[in-house]
């Protein structure tokens, strides 16, 4: 008998429904948001899944990738497109959406997303977090450029190395500009 599965997953908890080939509940439950969990589950509840069904979100990847190595039929839903079909529901609630994942993909109504591997999320991870990295720093060029500007020194361009001996040389020059001079004391 073929089963089809839907899993709702969320930070802590995933809801899962079984449904067999005539669309009606077999079972219904809850467990832990990690791919061992949820496969262990699985074996269990759904040991003949033809195929298992899940929206696109933050922990898709890391579910996705771990699920296939412990040999779960998963097949990875856009949520977008998920949303259409479980927006006709009545009730929205993670054991609902759940249950219309295992009929969407019972049905075959739906256009399976391709994961990218591992190795491609790490690279661009290091990619974006350079990126970030790259413009904190031009950021902050930019803000003491702006605070020695209040004391009359204007920085010409400059990056790196180059951009702090600029700002030790100037901080001289601005100390003895801006201190603050005594009064001149009277001679009697």
């Amino acid at each position: 008998m073929e089963q089809y599965v839907g899993l709702d997953v969320s930070q802590k908890e995933t809801a899962i429904c079984v449904i067999d080939s005539a669309g009606s509940r077999l079972w219904e439950g809850t467990c832990r948001s990690t791919p061992d969990v949820i496969a262990e589950v699985l074996k269990k509840r759904a040991p003949a899944a033809t195929r298992v069904g899940m929206e696109t979100g933050p922990l898709a990847v890391w579910h996705w990738h771990a699920l296939r190595q412990l040999g779960v039929p998963l097949v990875c839903l856009h949520a977008r497109q998920a949303k259409a079909a479980l927006s006709l529901q009545a009730n929205k609630t993670d054991r609902n959406d759940a249950h219309g994942l295992a009929q969407i993909v019972r049905t075959g109504w739906y256009r399976a997303v391709e994961m990218k591997s591992l190795d491609s999320h790490q690279l661009r991870a290091v990619l974006q977090a350079r990126q970030r990295l790259v413009g904190m720093r031009t950021t902050l060029y930019n803000q003491v450029r702006g605070l020695l500007k209040t004391f009359g020194v204007v920085l010409p361009r400059g990056k790196g190395s180059t951009f702090v001996d600029l700002v030790r040389s100037r901080r001289a020059v601005a100390g003895a500009a801006t201190r603050p001079r005594r009064p001149a004391q009277r001679l009697a």
